[in-house]
């Protein structure tokens, strides 16, 4: 299933044999994640899964610091 808007989308994607997802290109475009970038993963038992880029990451909590 894939929805999209200019700023969000929905795609479904398959976990492989050694628990590897694609990221789909429309995703990577949107979020600028080119090869070699590091993503953190958050998970939440309740709410999923979540990726977001580290320099995206750092900087958000650095805010939380301020």
């Amino acid at each position: 299933m894939t929805l999209k808007k200019e700023e969000r989308f929905i795609v479904s994607v398959k976990v492989g044999p050694k628990g590897q997802i694609t990221i789909p290109v429309e995703a990577r475009n949107m979020f600028d994640i080119k090869e070699g970038d590091t993503l953190m993963v958050m998970g939440d038992k309740q709410r999923g899964i979540a990726l977001i880029k580290a320099d995206a990451f750092y900087d958000m909590m650095e805010g939380q610091r301020k």
